[in-house]
């Protein structure tokens, strides 16, 4: 193994991998790493979805149908739970992650800074009670909920220029429930329930 020493001021030598040993070794390790699958067939999903910003929801909503269809999850292994703004969305998505009926689930929200005088309590809420669903529930609870200064930019993401990030939340989703399950089957990760 080739290695040189590097002098900082004041401090002492410091062997260093040649760049070549560590290209292998990172490699070597991401290789050996476990990611989740994007194929879908014979999971189910929850898709909560927050009315208020429905102009934004909407179209998201659409991108996750889209992205689970496309990855071959029949419509009817999709629950869709409407609530009535984002503040609303953790509660439902973690009943429905406790339910044992779904292998991951997806938050669907639009809070917009200009429209919404409460925009970091909203925003803040909605975003660690998702993540709370997830970890109270050991099932994924994915949040795609757009926080945005504009309405304009709300819709780039649902759809728009930006693309729809609600079908990258249906990507995320199914690999997170593949990912659990294949650690699940391998003894490295717990059941939910």
């Amino acid at each position: 193994m080739r290695q040189q020493s590097l002098r900082g001021s004041g401090s002492r030598d410091r062997p260093v991998r040649s760049l070549a040993l560590l290209r292998r070794s990172v490699a070597s390790h991401a290789a050996a790493a476990r990611v989740g699958s994007l194929s879908a067939g014979g999971l189910r999903f929850g898709v909560v979805v927050a009315r208020f910003n429905d102009l934004v929801t909407k179209p998201l909503l659409e991108g996750v149908l889209e992205g689970f269809e496309r990855h071959g999850v029949p419509r009817e292994e999709v629950e869709v739970a409407w609530v009535p703004g984002s503040f609303e969305l953790p509660l439902v998505a973690k009943s429905m992650a406790r339910s044992g009926r779904f292998d991951a689930i997806v938050t669907v929200g639009a809070v917009v800074r200009g429209a919404t005088a409460h925009f970091d309590a909203v925003v803040g809420a909605a975003t660690s009670g998702v993540l709370g669903a997830a970890a109270d529930s050991g099932v994924p609870v994915v949040f795609c909920v757009m926080t945005t200064d504009t309405m304009e930019q709300a819709l780039d993401r649902a759809g728009g220029k930006a693309g729809n990030k609600g079908y990258e939340g249906a990507l995320t989703a199914i690999e997170m429930a593949n990912l659990l399950k294949d650690l699940r089957a391998k003894g490295l990760a717990v059941a939910p329930w």
